[in-house]
C-alpha cells in the first residue's frame, strides 16, 4: 500500500494543461477565495506552440476577450441551395488562437508562487483509501481534488456511436486584398460531400489574412493529401486565390460521441473530469470553448462556497443532451446528411436563434421552432431511440 504521508500534498492538481485545464487555472487565480491554494499543473507538453484555434460565440464580454485575435458581428452560411449573410444582434463570434490563450494564462500565472508547473508524463489517476492520486513517470502526487482533462477515463468509442470531427486549417496571407475582415463564413457546404458532412469556414483577420479550415464529421480521418487538395481547390475555385502564403497549419480530431463520459471518478468524487474528458464537448457540433468556460465557472462558484465541485444535471441539461444525441444519431444512421440538416435550419430559421440553441440557451418556444425547421420523421425516430437509450 502506498504511503501517502510521504507524498507532497496540493490543494488542487490540474492534470492536463490544454483548454480545460488552463481555463480552470485562470479562473482559480482570478478568485480572491481560491487564488492562494497550492496548485500543481501537470502535462508532459510545454504549451509554447500554436497547435489549435477555438471559435465560439458569446453575448457578453468574457475574461479571454483580450486574448482573442478577432471577433465578428456578421456571419455567412452557404450551401448549394442557400446563401445567407446575417448580422448578429446579441452575439459576437470570436476566435482565439491556442498560443495566445496559453501565453495569456501562463503570463498571469507567473505572479503566483503557489502555482507549480511540472512537465511529466501522467501514467495513472486513481483513488486509494479515499485519497485522489496522480502517478507520473517521475513521482506520485496527492491533492484534495484532481481536475483531469487527459484521455485516461475516456469511454470506449466506435464508429457505431462516434463520428470524428477532423479538420485541417491554413492561416494564409495573400498578396492582394482578398477578404472582408468584417464578415466570417460560419459554414460553406459547397465542397464535395462524398466522405460525409463536409464544410469549410473562413475567418478573415485582415484584408489579406485569414484562417481557412476544411472540416468533416465522418467515422474515419483522411490521408493528409486529401485535406491539402480540398483546401487548395477551395482557395482557387471559391475564393479565387492563386497567390498566397501558408503561414501556419493546424490539424485536429474531436470525438462527437454517443458514448457516456464520466463527470467524476472514484467513490469520494474527488477526481473531476474537465473538457472532453467530462463530456463538455458538444456532441452534435464539437464546439467546446464556451461549454468548458461554463463548467469552470460553476466549479469556481462551488469551491468558493466551500462545497464539492460536483454539478447536478438539471432537466434543461438533460433536454439539451437529448437534442445533441438525437442530431448525432441522425448523422450516424445516415437518415440525413449534415448539409441537409444545416441547410434546412438556416433556410427556415433566424440564424441567431440557431446559435442560441447550439449554445444551450434557447427557450422551449424557440426549440419548438427549431424542431419544426427540420424534417420530422428522421428526428422523431432518432429522438425516440435516444430517449430510451442508456
Amino acid at each position: 500500500m502506498l504511503d501517502t504521508d510521504s507524498i507532497k500534498p496540493f490543494d488542487y492538481i490540474i492534470a492536463g494543461s490544454g483548454l480545460a485545464g488552463l481555463s480552470l487555472l485562470h479562473h482559480l487565480l482570478l478568485s480572491d477565495q481560491l487564488n492562494k491554494k497550492e496548485i500543481l499543473v501537470l502535462d508532459l507538453a510545454t504549451k509554447n506552440q500554436n497547435d489549435r484555434t477555438w471559435c465560439y460565440w458569446e453575448s457578453e464580454a468574457s475574461v479571454f476577450d483580450s486574448a482573442a485575435i478577432k471577433s465578428w458581428d456578421t456571419l455567412q452560411f452557404i450551401s448549394p441551395s442557400v446563401d445567407k449573410t446575417f448580422k448578429l444582434k446579441a452575439y459576437r463570434y470570436k476566435m482565439i488562437r491556442g498560443i495566445d490563450f496559453y501565453q495569456y494564462v501562463l503570463d498571469h500565472a507567473t505572479a503566483f508562487e503557489n502555482v507549480t508547473f511540472r512537465n511529466e508524463a501522467i501514467e495513472e489517476i486513481l483513488e486509494e483509501d479515499g485519497q485522489p492520486l496522480v502517478k507520473t513517470d517521475q513521482q506520485t502526487y496527492r491533492a484534495e481534488y484532481i481536475f483531469n482533462s487527459t484521455g485516461l477515463f475516456h469511454p470506449k468509442m466506435s464508429p457505431d456511436d462516434t463520428l470524428l470531427q477532423h479538420f485541417m486549417g491554413w492561416n494564409i496571407k495573400s498578396e492582394k486584398p482578398a477578404f472582408d475582415p468584417t464578415q466570417a463564413t460560419l459554414m460553406d457546404f459547397r465542397p464535395s460531400q462524398k466522405h460525409g458532412t463536409t464544410f469549410m469556414y473562413v475567418l478573415p483577420i485582415t484584408e489579406t489574412e485569414a484562417l481557412v479550415e476544411y472540416t468533416l464529421f465522418t467515422p474515419e480521418v483522411l490521408e493528409k493529401e486529401a485535406y491539402v487538395k480540398a483546401l487548395e481547390a477551395y482557395l482557387s475555385n471559391q475564393l479565387q486565390l492563386e497567390s498566397y502564403k501558408i503561414e501556419h497549419e493546424e490539424y485536429g480530431i474531436i470525438p462527437m460521441s454517443l458514448a457516456r463520459f464520466q463527470k467524476q471518478v472514484g467513490s469520494q468524487k474527488r477526481i473531476i473530469n474537465l473538457g472532453t474528458a467530462g463530456g463538455y464537448t458538444k456532441a452534435s457540433t464539437g464546439y467546446t470553448f464556451q461549454f468548458v468556460q461554463r463548467h469552470v465557472r460553476a466549479i469556481i462558484k462551488l469551491l468558493s462556497q466551500g462545497q464539492p465541485p460536483i454539478m447536478e444535471r438539471t432537466f434543461r441539461d438533460k433536454m439539451f443532451d437529448w437534442y445533441d444525441r438525437t442530431l448525432l444519431d441522425v448523422l450516424l444512421s445516415e437518415k440525413m446528411t449534415g448539409e441537409e440538416i444545416f441547410t434546412s435550419l438556416f433556410k427556415k430559421t433566424d440564424p441567431e436563434l440557431i446559435l442560441a440553441f447550439l449554445d444551450n440557451k434557447s427557450g422551449f418556444w424557440k426549440e419548438f421552432i427549431i424542431r419544426n425547421s427540420v424534417p420530422q420523421i428522421p428526428f422523431m425516430t432518432s429522438g425516440m431511440k435516444q430517449l430510451f437509450s442508456r
